[in-house]
């Protein structure tokens, strides 16, 4: 790692250093041995793979008891958006045929009452239609059922999961030892790792997978022996990740900044840098077509930082000439005319598209770092979620428990030291007449893996949902520095030690860290999985039964998002919004039907229903009378403060905020007073929910009284 390079495009044509011990290393260590060794990894890889699919998966039938439990029970099992997603799978296999479930997906009437949208255009669900597909094609529904072929093969990504990190782990340390501490590091912590046993149908779950693949062939692409062969496969592993995860386009900029970075350090020969923006832009286009001319992916923050980062690079040829101070000047202003070109044409192509679908999370990242306003809903929905606001620090404890911690910030810190003597050796190259010198060679696979780590954490810590991006990759960096010859050749030199030592530290540290983890975590893991539990909740298996027998197959609902998705699943109703937030329609008209929960008169929340298509309501006292989320955050409070009204409760109020003119209507249409009674009907109600039905209203002359609202 610190061995000399030569400058790509010296007169000399003879291999450098670093190349030829890798090439030496490839040629000699395939003795019979060394078959046998690799074969014994790979056999680890995949049972190691395997045995955390199996893990999640009891975990999953152990808290539910799935297998026991009624049909419309499993599926409100998938909370929230889960249960959306999943509903295109049971919807593609009830079609007659896979023609027109593909059809019905493409001119939907069902997600969005009053609209017909593409949802293979506007939602990323092209797994549950390839799931859907391939179970009426294979011969298996007389030994699976529909729902276990479909959580079955979500848990199977959690093996291909364990063995990328695996395999990017081996391929850091040089021994597949480094690979099986990672896995082990995986399954321990797997509480901050992976939720896929309880939120099965999330995006994350179907798109990490493919991420931890695409960053372990990066990694192989990095090192010189496995270049071309792995072009192809980071090209279809990008396009996997882009297709299954909306949020693809902010994952892949932090990665673009990476390859930036070690490219204007003369970590990345020129190849490198265009390969690796040209895979990213190849992806995201080939995703564009599949997702009929996304406008969302021609105006995403990457497209345009690539295509402005290619662009400063070619007219400027000379960046990586002169003195430490020329380029360190010359690296500030390339990266100022980038990020201004960068903003310009994403300015640009917006305009041109017209597109606003995801400006709600840029006013989130305004109003999280406070350079915006804070009263915006939408931004304010986000902020007041606890899986978007900042790491906690048990995170950090839990982490340092599993000894994961420990080896992860040695290692980090001894990696970053070593890449800024090698950066600033580069820097301070000085360009003579005609001659190209030598640079500080770092391995570009480990600085790759080093970056990655580092500002994916800073995004973790930043938003705590995102923590699964980094904490996977965390345990292949912890074995790297635990298994890897690199530091431990430092280390030892460092401390005048016999180098002979190093083969036998390197292999011992990782047994006696087995040994470690299997004494104190083997019976927590016993315990965790024999403890059963059963779902249970009647009240939403009671309302899902009624609106399926009672009800109109076509009736519209309204409500919150994230029970109108469950409605979709179990009853098959028409919705007037749902989970799925990247459109500002459907967001202006979530905020509409949410003033259910606001200081609104009867009249206007029935003129804002009917302007949906709503035939029915469904209030949840959950929400209107919230006490998970603190004042300012529940909300009531921000459709309170979104309306200019005061809050409830005792607390200070901003003061431009005036006190409401009507009752909350949630609470005053359960009084029956004859102002709510004339325009809405209660149909059904339990502890949980109260379903009104909308009457069709009445001609009046003359008479506007909200006088019984403002009285309630």
């Amino acid at each position: 790692m610190t061995s000399l390079r030569q400058r790509k495009g010296s007169r000399g044509k003879e291999a450098t250093p670093a190349v030829e011990v890798q090439a030496q290393e490839s040629n000699c260590d395939w003795s019979w041995g060394a078959i046998i060794w690799t074969s014994i990894g790979w056999s680890v890889s995949v049972g190691l793979g395997l045995l955390c699919s199996i893990y999640v998966a009891t975990l999953h039938e152990n808290d539910l008891w799935f297998s026991n439990i009624k049909e419309v029970e499993r599926e409100i099992s998938f909370r929230t958006e889960c249960g959306l997603y999943y509903s295109y799978y049971k919807q593609m296999l009830q079609a007659p045929s896979i023609q027109e479930g593909l059809s019905e997906l493409i001119h939907d009437n069902l997600t969005e009452s009053k609209r017909t949208i593409n949802l293979l255009q506007r939602m990323n669900i092209y797994q549950e239609v390839f799931l859907s597909v391939l179970y009426r094609l294979l011969p298996l529904q007389a030994y699976l059922e529909p729902v276990y072929f479909y959580i079955y093969t979500v848990f199977s990504l959690q093996a291909v999961y364990v063995i990328a990190l695996y395999l990017t782990a081996w391929l850091l340390a040089g021994s597949w030892l480094a690979g099986l501490l990672t896995g082990v590091w995986y399954i321990l912590n797997r509480v901050d790792t992976t939720r896929v046993e309880f939120t099965i149908s999330l995006r994350e779950n179907w798109s990490l997978p493919f991420f931890a693949l695409q960053v372990t062939a990066v990694t192989c692409y990095l090192r010189p022996q496995l270049s071309k062969v792995m072009v192809w496969l980071m090209y279809v592993t990008t396009c996997c990740f882009c297709l299954t995860w909306q949020f693809n386009q902010f994952i892949l900029l932090v990665q673009a900044l990476i390859v930036y970075i070690l490219d204007i350090v003369d970590l990345f020969t020129t190849t490198q840098v265009t390969t690796l923006y040209l895979v990213q832009v190849s992806g995201l286009l080939s995703v564009w077509l599949l997702q009929f001319c996304n406008s969302m992916v021609l105006g995403s923050l990457v497209l345009s930082f690539i295509v402005a980062a290619l662009f400063i690079r070619h007219c400027q040829p000379a960046l990586k000439t002169g003195g430490l101070l020329v380029r360190l000047a010359k690296v500030l202003l390339h990266s100022i005319l980038v990020l201004l070109l960068a903003f310009i044409i994403n300015s640009l192509t917006k305009k041109a598209l017209q597109l606003r679908s995801d400006e709600h999370i840029f006013k989130f990242i305004k109003s999280k770092f406070a350079l915006g306003p804070t009263r915006d809903f939408d931004a304010s929905l986000y902020l007041c979620e606890e899986a978007f606001g900042l790491l906690p620090l048990d995170t950090l404890e839990r982490l340092a428990g599993t000894l994961l911690l420990y080896p992860y910030v040695p290692t980090v810190l001894l990696l970053s030291g070593m890449l800024a003597v090698a950066v600033l050796h580069n820097l301070r190259y000085v360009m003579l007449s005609g001659k190209r010198g030598q640079v500080e060679a770092f391995r570009p696979d480990v600085a790759y893996n080093l970056l990655h780590s580092v500002l994916y954490g800073l995004l973790a810590f930043s938003t705590m949902r995102m923590k699964y991006i980094w904490t996977g990759h965390m345990c292949a960096v912890a074995a790297y520095g635990v298994c890897g010859t690199d530091l431990w050749t430092l280390l030892l030199k460092a401390l005048r030690c016999n180098t002979k030592v190093l083969v036998h530290t390197s292999l011992s540290c990782p047994s006696l860290l087995r040994g470690i983890f299997l004494c104190p975590f083997w019976p927590k893991l016993m315990e965790e999985l024999s403890e059963l539990r059963e779902f249970y909740d009647p009240d939403t298996v009671e309302l899902m039964t009624w609106i399926s027998t009672k009800t109109p197959k076509q009736a519209v609902f309204a409500g919150s998002m994230q029970l109108l998705a469950g409605i979709k699943l179990c009853t098959g109703r028409v919705l007037t919004n749902h989970p799925h937030y990247e459109d500002k329609d459907l967001r202006e008209r979530t905020r509409q039907v949410y003033q259910v929960y606001a200081r609104r008169s009867p009249e206007e929340v029935y003129d804002i229903l009917k302007a949906v298509g709503a035939d029915y309501v469904v209030l949840e006292n959950s929400i209107c009378y919230e006490r998970r989320h603190r004042r300012g955050c529940r909300l009531r409070d921000l459709l309170d403060l979104a309306n200019g009204h005061i809050m409830d409760g005792p607390g200070e109020n901003e003061p431009d905020l005036v006190p409401a003119s009507h009752p909350r209507f949630c609470e005053a249409i359960k009084t029956d007073a004859e102002a709510y009674t004339r325009l809405f009907t209660r149909t059904f109600q339990n502890k949980t929910f109260y379903v009104y039905k909308l009457k069709k209203k009445r001609k009046k002359s003359g008479k506007a009284s909200s006088e019984p609202g403002v009285k309630q």
